[in-house]
């Protein structure tokens, strides 16, 4: 069984104000040129689809595209997708008994019943059987009358709910098992704090979403998505594929790819990375004005500034502008005054964060993370 573990896709994320259709349109071809080429007999979207819980006519243009694209690619192949915590549990599940039936797999909600159990989609090879189970993102009080409550009534913890939920479910061990699934999970004695996260991403407060990775281990192969950065869970078979594209400018410079994942019974599984390569790369670029200058490129950039001296504003933003078409931000990493009329390079048309961090004068990361989860709270409950 040869299956394509992708995850992450964000169709219609902006960054900083920068639409990035055509960016994701083009990753998400060279994805089904691999399709082709590979001809896998299954493909798993773990999650995050969209950017947005209520996406744009636009963005549901672009997935729809692919998806016919990937049909058309691979006709034989069972496409499998869940939703994740940027997603709409109850849009992505829409027509899901519909859509199973033409071998597309679209799982918004987990199960909210004790009747009810995790979508099991059974494929065969040569050798048997080998069993998906689609685990949506899920809060614990999204399936409280599924696994229960404390004695007290509280919910259990994240670790706790998504425990008992795969407990429950009938795992033949003689057969090969899939788990897909969209939440933080982390190796047992490993801080949360340890791992790596982007801009782009989530953070809970206290991290309280983190998941112990030894439930796992009931299974051939774990793919995840959640996490942007590719990303083994304390083992070969669980793994993190991270997004197609760079999502931030954290990801500058990050690897991305497409994880073909083959299992063959009694034996490990065989993980193949297979490289996407961006039409434009996220690039930081960092020295004096005239250093940065001669590094001129139609990429995505972020420029840092080390010059000591004053700079007249209006006009380094305009060289910097025809330079670098795509401009991301502007940082100054050595601000002599406090004279905003002239040090500041902050734009009406930059989004919130781009504007809190100039206001804020280059925040370290813990303070960048912080900011980012503060204006995502605000503008999901808006």
């Amino acid at each position: 069984m040869k299956f394509f573990h992708l995850s992450d896709l964000h169709i219609g994320l902006k960054l900083m104000n920068r639409d990035l259709r055509e960016d994701q349109e083009y990753i998400l071809r060279q994805i089904t040129e691999l399709a082709v080429r590979e001809q896998p007999d299954a493909v798993v979207i773990a999650g995050d689809i969209y950017d947005k819980a209520v996406p744009s006519a636009e963005a549901v243009e672009v997935f729809d595209r692919f998806i016919s694209d990937l049909t058309d690619a691979v006709p034989d192949a069972v496409i499998m997708m869940i939703s994740g915590n940027h997603d709409s549990a109850s849009r992505v599940n829409c027509f899901r008994s519909v859509l199973s039936r033409q071998k597309l797999y679209m799982v918004g909600q987990p199960p909210r019943t004790k009747a009810e159990y995790l979508e099991k989609v059974v494929c065969t090879d040569e050798y048997g059987t080998v069993n998906f189970y689609l685990l949506p993102f899920v809060k614990p009080s999204m399936i409280k009358e599924v696994v229960g409550t404390r004695e007290d009534g509280t919910l259990f913890s994240y670790n706790e709910s998504v425990r008992r939920l795969i407990e429950r479910e009938p795992i033949n061990p003689d057969e090969r098992n899939v788990l897909v699934s969209h939440q933080f999970y982390l190796p047992k004695g490993v801080s949360a704090e340890k791992v790596e996260r982007m801009d782009s991403e989530i953070v809970t407060v206290g991290n309280i979403d983190e998941v112990s990775a030894d439930i796992l281990e009931r299974f051939d192969y774990a793919a995840l998505g959640h996490i942007h950065k590719p990303m083994k869970v304390g083992d070969e078979r669980f793994r993190y594929c991270g997004t197609p594209l760079a999502c931030s400018v954290s990801e500058a410079g990050q690897a991305k790819s497409v994880l073909m994942v083959e299992l063959i019974p009694g034996m490990p599984a065989g993980i193949t990375v297979l490289p996407l390569t961006p039409l434009r790369q996220i690039r930081i670029i960092k020295g004096t004005l005239e250093e940065v200058l001669k590094q001129s490129c139609g990429d995505y950039v972020t420029v840092i500034l080390t010059d000591q001296s004053d700079l007249e504003v209006f006009d380094m933003q305009e060289r910097l502008r025809l330079a670098f078409p795509l401009l991301l931000e502007i940082r100054r990493e050595h601000v002599r005054t406090a004279d905003y009329d002239a040090e500041s390079i902050v734009e009406e048309d930059m989004d919130p964060f781009a504007l809190c961090c100039a206001f804020l004068k280059d925040p370290d990361e813990a303070e960048r993370e912080l900011l980012l989860e503060v204006i995502r709270a605000v503008q999901e409950a808006g």
